[in-house]
C-alpha cells in the first residue's frame, strides 16, 4: 500500500518520492530529513556528515509552509496527514531521536500503534479523534 503524506496546515504533499521530507532543526543545525513512509519503520536519511544524537528533541516542520509539525497532544509528538486506500488519517510520531512511537488515528480514534515506546503516549491518544 502506498502512503501519501501531507502537511496538516498547508496540505502540501511531503513524499513525492519514496521518503517523507521534513525540515529538522536542533542545537543550531537545520537540514532536510527523509523519513520512511511506512509507520513503524524508523529508518531515516540524513545529509552527508549529519548525525542525530539519541535522545535529542528535534523541531520538525513543513518544508513548504515552515509551520511546526509539533502536535497539540504532546510536546514530544509531531503530526502529519496520511492518505492511503482512499482514506485520510492523522499520523503522530515522536520527535525524540531514537524513540520508537508512531500512531495512526482515524475519525473513530486510534487505529494502530507502532514501536516499543508507545506506552509513554497512549494516554494522550486513547480518546483522540482525527479533526479536519
Amino acid at each position: 500500500m502506498h502512503w501519501n503524506y501531507s502537511c496538516p496546515h498547508c496540505r502540501s504533499p511531503l513524499n513525492p518520492e519514496d521518503r517523507v521530507v521534513v525540515r529538522a532543526e536542533c542545537e543550531g543545525r537545520r537540514f532536510l530529513v527523509g523519513l520512511h513512509p511506512h509507520p513503524g519503520n524508523y529508518e531515516i536519511e540524513l545529509p552527508p556528515g549529519e548525525v542525530i544524537g539519541r535522545g535529542t528533541r528535534w523541531e520538525l516542520s513543513c518544508p513548504v509552509c515552515d509551520r511546526s509539525l509539533v502536535s497539540e497532544l504532546s510536546e514530544d509528538l509531531c503530526a502529519l496527514d496520511v492518505h492511503a486506500a482512499g482514506e485520510t488519517h492523522r499520523v503522530y510520531f515522536s520527535r525524540i531521536a531514537g524513540e520508537e512511537a508512531t500512531f495512526v488515528v482515524s475519525a473513530e480514534g486510534l487505529l494502530k500503534d507502532y514501536g516499543i515506546d508507545t506506552d509513554r503516549y497512549l494516554e494522550h491518544l486513547v480518546h483522540e479523534k482525527y479533526m479536519r
